[in-house]
């Protein structure tokens, strides 16, 4: 999905990523990496297809405990969205909405590594580096947020290595 208005630092190479920044302070404002309705424009394009495929749900992998403050990476956020669609398509009006299900949102990023390493998930594949190079910037909120979750398990990250 491309979004050619840009305004984000993650749309818009002229606008600096913040860096280094304390983990702990990460949350406290909305950053420069905030993409204008990202989940709402995702969560649209979800109701949609899975409106045509008669699905029950829509699963999305928010996080609101360790993340970079994001407003619609919230529970409530999700509260209010999965009402839009209830009354926004069909299958809702009709008495058949779809539910949101965020089954990371409440957990710390230590709980979901434990969660993917207990699932065997590929975690040489995931990726959530701001940067967007070849290799993990280690300096991201993203990076900052991934290091701080496979350090709190007590799992070694495999793309450190990259760095």
């Amino acid at each position: 999905i491309e979004l050619p208005w840009k305004g984000s630092a993650l749309l818009d190479p002229r606008e600096s990523l913040p860096l280094e920044r304390d983990v702990s302070a990460i949350a406290r404002e909305i950053p420069a990496t905030y993409v204008p309705a990202r989940n709402t424009i995702f969560l649209s394009f979800a109701f949609s297809w899975a409106e045509v495929l008669g699905a029950e749900a829509v699963f999305i992998g928010a996080n609101a405990v360790d993340y970079s403050g994001y407003p619609d990476c919230r529970g409530e956020y999700f509260s209010v969205m999965e009402n839009v669609f209830r009354k926004a398509t069909k299958a809702g009006v009709e008495g058949a909405a779809m539910r949101i299900e965020t089954p990371l949102l409440q957990k710390t990023k230590a709980e979901i590594v434990k969660l993917a390493d207990e699932l065997n998930v590929p975690l040489e594949l995931t990726w959530s580096c701001y940067s967007g190079g070849e290799k993990i910037c280690g300096a991201c909120d993203s990076c900052l947020l991934r290091e701080k979750g496979f350090r709190e398990a007590g799992i070694c990250d495999p793309l450190a290595a990259q760095r």
